[in-house]
């Protein structure tokens, strides 16, 4: 009986009440899983799964309001009993008949979370004893149903047979302000909201014609002025098999449904945000959610970063992002003027939102913002708000929200909840402000560590890096290309670990190394990396890195004598005239940083004459969630299409076409041999 897992009740284990006479079921957390069950509790309703959520472990259960006073017992810690509450179970029916029980519910402390004890006993036989008429026992039925379901409703009412309303509510004259005379009979959907009201009477005519429990949402006008949302739930009155009236609930659900509708937004602008890294894209991106949700138009301003706190007049903010209901034609993104004393400059001066309600198209002066006027006075704008986006203590955009026409106009939830989804966003807001900041930074001196290639006669070298998309910081890969005392050219690429300065540090060092290691002595490709990897290990015993290194020497039979050893990267690409592509897959060794003094393997290859070689870092190729392979083969494939462009082009094409991702950053240096060989050393 129970998990496996024992879980306590103050100073005792649950199975202490294994054999209690009553059902005895527990639950832990604010799902309610299910983590014992006695004996007695699976007579009653069946075996459950343990360790569900309630409400899945009790799908079948057909009982108005049940699991909603869990959450209320839950949340405020006092107990509930129903008594002689009456249940249905789907198909578990061990009675054949209708079953009735009373139950408790009460807090307790697990030890490591709180939870809840309920406590169920079958009175069936004692209801069935005291009721001496039908008519009795539908009494009772009504008097027990109306107690639950007065727990969580502001109104109870009662229709006939054929689902018109019979008898006054009181609760509904309340919330709505009609009388009796305007409610009885259908007269009810005269305070439904338009947009509701042919939805609300359908549902409520099939389940009157299928004989089901009913529960919906709709907007009804309230005798204050605005629509709230109420939560309408019925069931029918039985008597024999007949249908005699319903009986249903209204409640107020107008704050339930705002929190509900605001933490799904909330939720949707930090997952359409979570993987974006440009500022205009996450600002894009939250615009997207912002329209038509929460208003009908919305446009974000990119501010200037200002010398001090002092905000000089006029100013030009660019206008990023537009976009607004459809159909409607949105102001042009680009620069736009702002004055002093305007809406917008207050809210960047007091760091604080801007909210107007006006008649339609009567904004007042100072209002809109610059470039917006036209379609605001079109669209018959009724409201606004300026909400300062602050990233990191500054400033750093302006959203304008707008609703228009015979909308209710932002409210101050709306305005709110502007600044909640901006808040919500903060953290990407933040990264892609240091982003754009930081990676021009990044590009530069990466640009400035990565040499330009040699020139070397009867050769073409090209080199090309690009950045990654998503990261800010100065990466980990490298190229080379330098010629040796002998005449012969150098080619290396490598990737070190890591995506941050450390890693751009190791990476110029490292570099620096082979270059003179490859100077020092006249050895084979894969002896060098050895000697780099006793290095790498000994000075960065933490890190490891990846290498290609390629000498190019002089003519041999018509081509070149290339020498080369791979150190866990990519294989060189070779590229002939006609068109062919294979990789050089010899002179394999593990990564740098590894495996201590172990010797490395060289290759020795001819390249034909008029070929191209390419040395590339994994950014080329890596698609996340792809095998590297699939990425190895759309490359072979691609440059056997460029083999006829020329070097730069062919580099360049590479990089449009291959880097979609754009995770990774990309180094690639690539030679191209003269149509005949040249005579040069090596």
């Amino acid at each position: 009986m129970g998990s496996a897992k024992v879980r306590k009740l103050a100073a005792f284990p649950l199975s202490v009440f294994d054999s209690a006479p009553v059902g005895v079921m527990v639950t832990a957390g604010p799902d309610h899983r299910l983590i014992y069950s006695n004996h007695a509790h699976q007579q009653i309703v069946g075996a459950r799964p343990i360790g569900a959520p309630i409400r899945e472990a009790f799908h079948d259960l057909r009982q108005e309001g049940y699991f909603a006073l869990l959450d209320q017992v839950l949340t405020t810690g006092e107990s509930v009993i129903l008594r002689e509450m009456p249940f249905e179970l789907g198909d578990y029916d061990p009675l054949g008949r209708e079953r009735f029980s009373t139950v408790s519910m009460s807090k307790i402390s697990l030890g490591d979370e709180e939870g809840l004890m309920i406590v169920i006993v079958d009175v069936t036989a004692q209801v069935e004893s005291a009721a001496d008429t039908e008519g009795e026992g539908r009494r009772r039925f009504l008097q027990r149903y109306q107690s639950l379901i007065q727990l969580e409703s502001q109104g109870v009412w009662v229709t006939g047979q054929a689902g018109e309303v019979i008898e006054p509510s009181l609760g509904w004259q309340r919330l709505t302000g009609q009388s009796w005379e305007e409610h009885r009979g259908n007269g009810w959907l005269d305070a439904v909201h338009p947009d509701d009201r042919e939805r609300a009477a359908e549902q409520w005519a099939r389940a009157v014609e299928r004989l089901e429990r009913l529960e919906q949402e709709f907007r009804v006008k309230t005798k204050e002025g605005p629509y709230r949302h109420i939560r309408v739930r019925a069931a029918p009155v039985v008597e024999g098999r007949e249908v005699i009236e319903w009986v249903g609930t209204i409640t107020d659900v107008e704050h339930e449904w705002r929190e509900e509708r605001h933490r799904e937004l909330l939720d949707r602008a930090a997952a359409v945000t979570a993987d974006l890294a440009g500022l205009d894209e996450v600002l894009a991106a939250l615009v997207d959610v912002i329209v038509p949700t929460v208003s009908d138009g919305c446009g974000i301003y990119v501010l200037p970063e200002f010398e001090d706190e002092s905000i000089p007049t006029p100013f030009v903010a660019e206008r990023l992002v537009s976009i607004v209901r459809e159909g409607d034609r949105p102001p042009q993104p680009g620069p736009q003027p702002f004055d002093h004393d305007c809406d917008f400059v207050t809210a960047i001066r007091t760091r604080r939102p801007v909210h107007r309600v006006f008649s339609p198209g009567q904004a007042p002066p100072g209002a809109v913002p610059p470039g917006a006027e036209a379609w605001f006075e079109a669209a018959r704008g009724n409201s606004l708000a300026l909400v300062p986006v602050v990233v990191d203590g500054v400033v750093a955009a302006v959203v304008h929200a707008a609703v228009c026409g015979d909308r209710e106009p932002l409210g101050e939830a709306e305005v709110d909840l502007l600044g909640r989804m901006l808040d919500h966003a903060h953290a990407h807001l933040s990264n892609a402000m240091r982003f754009q900041r930081t990676q021009r930074i990044a590009l530069a001196l990466q640009n400035y560590l990565l040499p330009d290639p040699p020139e070397v006669p009867g050769l073409e070298i090209t080199a090309r890096y690009r950045p990654s998309a998503t990261a800010a910081e100065i990466g980990g890969d490298w190229y080379d290309s330098f010629r040796l005392p002998d005449g012969s050219t150098v080619l290396t690429v490598g990737d070190v670990a890591g995506h941050d300065l450390a890693a751009a540090v190791t990476m110029s060092q490292l570099r620096n190394m082979l270059r003179g290691l490859a100077m020092d002595r006249r050895e084979p490709p894969g002896d060098i990396l050895r000697r780099l990897n006793i290095a790498t290990e000994s000075l960065y015993p933490d890190g490891t890195a990846t290498c290609v290194l390629a000498r190019l020497g002089g003519p041999l039979g018509g081509g070149r004598r290339l020498e080369y050893a791979v150190a866990g990267h990519p294989p060189p690409l070779l590229v002939t005239s006609g068109g062919e592509a294979r990789y050089l897959d010899d002179g394999l060794s593990p990564l740098l940083g590894v495996t201590g003094d172990m010797p490395r393997d060289s290759a020795v290859v001819t390249l034909p004459p008029h070929s191209t070689l390419l040395l590339y870092t994994d950014g080329l190729v890596e698609v996340p969630g792809e095998h590297l392979d699939e990425g190895l083969e759309r490359l072979r494939r691609c440059g056997a299409c460029l083999a006829d462009t020329p070097l730069g082009e062919f580099c360049d094409n590479l990089l449009t076409r291959l880097s979609m991702a754009r995770t990774d950053d990309i180094a690639m240096i690539a030679v191209r041999l003269p149509g005949s060989a040249a005579v040069s050393a090596g």
